[in-house]
């Protein structure tokens, strides 16, 4: 694959976005890169050539000339913010990938910009750990997500208020297929701006979504790849945390991971973020809230699209994230789907008795996949000591009417990616400067990588 720029952020125009400087680092330590990633859009790196790209930010060949802070609104937890906008992250690179694909390097943590609503523009080291974290179990998992690209330690002292300060900084750089947000479309709509909004759909129709036709197209699109991914979210038991619209994208890939989380046990209820007090954005509410999102983005569109074009493409939402589901939990089931209806039924018995018995969500597939021998015994013997009662009994009973496929467990123990194990990972970090336990985790999740 050879390096391909193709720098399509320029046919928007200023009203977008706002160029940059990156902020000048006191140090530039190379804590993680994803080799792999690099190469797929084309680029082979020396460790030198990535900071001065990734942390001293000088622009990649025929590239950006200047880092692009692009201009955006949100709802936020459901309440209208139009003072939004790349805060403390920049566009820095657009290329093509091996299958064509236009990608983007993002930022967060690279400083200052005229969103930055007197914020520092800086990221904790924390936060960019937790970020490469998050970006490789979900991948692990199947779920549609940015990658994260390089993750460099810039030397600088942050005060925060929800981690011990002062703290270590970074910046990271995001690969991902379009940072163009609902929040995007809800910027120009705010301002009656028609024909910006139908130069923004152009763009999206031409680079992300080429098979659809108008707004109502651009909208359909964007309902069923995000409706894929809210459902690869439930399978793999993700919650996270802050679905404002800002944070989600046209092409329904998932990116911008503050305070997630993975279930320990299903809790329909379930929230990751400290903040959201009334439960919004609870694990059970996701599908529904990303429903609603796809509906502001629907009410910008209202102004160049008839609105019963768009109430068409929206009633796509529902079955796709019912396919999705059940391509996804039949996936970590590795059984083979019948018919619709019997297999909705079954995810529905199984969510159901999970949250019912309040076991372990992570041991729980483990066990079925052989790990520890536990949940394979109990599908002939339902008197396993972890597996027993009447709500085990029914759901046994919805699964024999299916036939297990694959083999053993690949690991000892479940691969998870819990609050406390996070905490743990990061303490070494913290306290030594000891990466090993990071690098062994990541190993866990299935493909080579490299870091420094």
């Amino acid at each position: 694959m050879n390096y391909t720029p193709d720098p399509k952020i320029y046919e928007l125009g200023e009203d977008f976005y706002d160029p940059v400087q990156a902020a000048d680092f006191p140090e530039t330590i190379l804590r993680y890169h994803d080799d792999a990633a690099a190469k797929s859009i084309g680029l082979d790196l020396t460790r030198d050539e990535w900071i001065s790209h990734f942390g001293r930010f000088a622009p990649l060949k025929d590239n950006l000339t200047a880092p692009l802070a692009l201009r955006y609104h949100g709802h936020q937890f459901q309440n209208y913010n139009p003072d939004l906008g790349d805060g403390r992250g920049f566009l820095f690179a657009q290329m093509r990938e091996a299958g064509g694909r236009l990608m983007d390097l993002g930022t967060k943590g690279s400083g200052q910009t005229p969103w930055s609503r007197a914020g520092d523009g800086r990221l904790t080291l924390l936060g960019g750990v937790r970020e490469v974290l998050a970006t490789r179990y979900l991948e692990h998992l199947g779920v549609n997500t940015s990658k994260t690209f390089s993750l460099i330690e810039t030397g600088e002292a942050l005060q925060r208020n929800d981690e011990p300060s002062p703290t270590r900084s970074a910046v990271m750089v995001r690969l991902s297929h379009s940072h163009i947000r609902f929040g995007s479309f809800q910027r120009q709509a705010f301002f009656n701006h028609t024909d910006n909004l139908e130069k923004l759909t152009d763009y999206c129709l031409r680079h992300y979504h080429k098979e659809a036709e108008g707004p109502e197209g651009l909208l359909r699109a964007a309902a069923i790849n995000s409706a894929e991914m809210v459902a690869s979210w439930m399978a793999g038991g993700f919650v996270h945390g802050v679905m404002n619209t800002d944070n989600m994208n046209i092409t329904g890939e998932s990116f911008d991971y503050g305070p997630y989380r993975f279930l320990p046990t299903l809790r329909s209820d379930y929230t990751a973020a400290y903040f959201d007090y009334n439960k919004l954005y609870a694990f059970a509410k996701q599908p529904e809230i990303m429903y609603w999102n796809l509906g502001q983005l629907a009410q910008s569109l209202s102004l160049i699209c008839e609105d019963d074009k768009l109430l068409s493409a929206l009633e796509d939402y529902a079955p796709a994230y019912r396919d999705g589901l059940r391509k996804h939990m039949f996936r970590r089931f590795a059984i083979a789907p019948q018919d619709q209806e019997a297999d909705i039924s079954f995810i529905m018995q199984t969510f159901r008795y999970l949250e019912n018995s309040q076991c372990s969500w992570p041991q729980f597939w483990h066990d079925w996949q052989g790990g520890a021998g536990q949940l394979a015994k109990a599908k002939t013997s339902p008197n396993s000591e972890k597996y027993t009662g009447e709500s085990f009994a029914e759901w046994l009973a919805a699964f024999k009417k299916f036939e297990p496929a694959g083999g053993p467990a690949d690991t000892e123990s479940p691969v998870s990616l819990l609050y406390d194990e996070i905490g743990a990972l990061w303490k070494p970090i913290d306290e030594h400067d000891d990466w090993s336990a990071f690098e062994a985790k990541l190993a866990t999740f299935g493909r080579s990588q490299v870091h420094k």
